[in-house]
């Protein structure tokens, strides 16, 4: 009704305005705890509540363009699965389609938000798959910005080199609305710089359209991008979204990344055996960062005050939830000396690998985008001990590039299948605009049945 009246009385509104949405427990709200779904880091658990004195910069952002934020969304201990929230003091969360089988993580709890209609959108964030996931796994459409597009100051950090805050809603020109208003410099976050003069004249809309893939050159899902072959179901459904594409007129190319070397970039490093975790090993030099933003009453300000706090149940621990990554061979110096920059140099040497080659490949075969599945299989069980299996973390986390997710059909138990499109750095309003073809074309999703 206070919309209304505003809007009766000519008032002009901000883009968002009157919009419910939800924000990822690991991102900073004035006045409210943040817990990174971990016990020891929530009072009424027996923790130390973290309470920020200032918004995180996109929660601003979303304030000023008028949506009305109505909670936070729970997630793993640390945001460390990429498959569900099980961990979590809060207690599991469910994925909305299928309460028997993972959400997707780490942004469990906002996707399922969103998928049950309780908000229009939410804030996500991903340094490993934790916004394609979540996206993914429950129907719904995920914008993993590029690298510094979208500020993560006030983030409570895995990696400052790695992590992105983006949107999750049900269609993609909701997430481009969204992105409109998070995306943008701030002098909080210095590596937003890099973002001015990218976003497109009109905002992330103005390229939406039903003709968007016509005669757009799409890489597929072979070999040459991941040694790890769809299962034949996935693959089934994948031939169906290829025809889908072509009627669209978009023009396939077959493993355009065979013989460039880019498989052969991704290393397994940490958690489960397939993850690349390299860009982590700054970890404890940003959380002594993020302390430090909270203010001069946080119960916190050091990383040393932090491990200390924690101590009974370490992150890195023998159970820890981040203990693999004392498996990377900077991570112990650099746990050592956390108020000191770190040394990153190899993340930064397969960082600029990754760039180069992928750019090699778009440009020798003059390509648009790549359209991938999201997940080589399908969902597993919420309390099983399999894991997501998806086809493009690492990959496109550690190069910084930009991904859109998109429904693009059902497994024949109802497990949710769904695309990827990823471009080239700065490519979202691209990516947003053949997402938004295909999908107005074959309007996949169904809203899931609420019980």
């Amino acid at each position: 009704m206070e919309i209304d009246r505003r809007l009766a009385a000519g008032e002009c509104l901000g883009p968002l305005a009157g919009v419910p949405v939800v924000v990822k427990d690991t991102i900073d709200m004035a006045g409210f705890p943040t817990t990174a779904g971990w016990s020891l880091l929530y009072g009424k658990t027996g923790g130390i509540d973290l309470i920020p004195e200032r918004d995180a910069p996109v929660v601003s952002r979303l304030r000023d363009s008028g949506a009305v934020i109505i909670g936070k969304t729970n997630v793993p201990v640390f945001s460390w699965s990429g498959a569900h929230a099980n961990d979590s003091w809060a207690g599991p969360t469910l994925n909305v389609l299928m309460p028997d089988r993972v959400p997707g993580g780490s942004s469990s709890g906002t996707a399922s938000a969103v998928a049950s209609a309780m908000v229009v959108l939410g804030l996500a964030e991903e340094t490993g798959g934790s916004i394609q996931n979540p996206a993914s796994a429950q129907d719904l459409v995920g914008v993993k910005p590029t690298t510094g597009l979208v500020s993560n100051a006030g983030v409570m950090p895995l990696s400052s080199n790695l992590d992105v805050v983006g949107p999750i809603a049900r269609c993609v020109r909701d997430a481009a609305i969204c992105l409109d208003a998070l995306a943008g410099y701030t002098s909080e976050d210095p590596k937003t710089l890099a973002g001015i003069g990218k976003k497109p004249k009109g905002g992330y809309t103005s390229k939406l359209s039903l003709d968007a893939l016509e005669g757009k050159r799409l890489a597929l899902y072979g070999c040459g991008w991941r040694n790890q072959p769809l299962s034949k179901e996935a693959e089934q459904l994948y031939d169906r979204a290829k025809e889908e594409l072509e009627r669209l007129g978009a023009v396939l190319i077959d493993d355009p990344f065979a013989g460039s070397g880019f498989a052969g970039l991704r290393k397994a490093t940490a958690r489960h055996g397939s993850y690349d975790a390299r860009g982590l090993e700054s970890l404890p030099y940003d959380v002594h960062r993020y302390l430090g933003r909270l203010g001069p009453n946080a119960a916190l300000k050091t990383f040393a005050e932090f491990a200390k706090a924690t101590e009974k149940e370490s992150l890195f621990g023998a159970m820890g939830a981040l203990r693999s990554l004392l498996h990377l061979p900077q991570f112990e110096a650099i746990l050592a000396h956390p108020s000191q920059p770190p040394n990153i140099d190899e993340f930064i040497a397969v960082k600029q690998e990754y760039l180069a080659t992928f750019e090699e490949v778009f440009a020798h075969h003059h390509l648009h985008a790549c359209v991938f599945p999201q997940m080589l299989q399908e969902l597993p069980p919420l309390h099983g001990r399999e894991f997501i299996r998806e086809t493009t973390v690492s990959e496109i986390n550690i190069a910084g590039l930009p991904a859109v997710t998109v429904p693009a059909g059902y497994y024949a138990s109802g497990s949710p299948f769904g695309l990827i499109f990823v471009g080239e750095m700065w490519s979202e309003s691209r990516l947003l605009a053949y997402a938004y073809a295909y999908e107005c074309s074959t309007r996949h999703r169904k809203p899931p049945p609420l019980r």
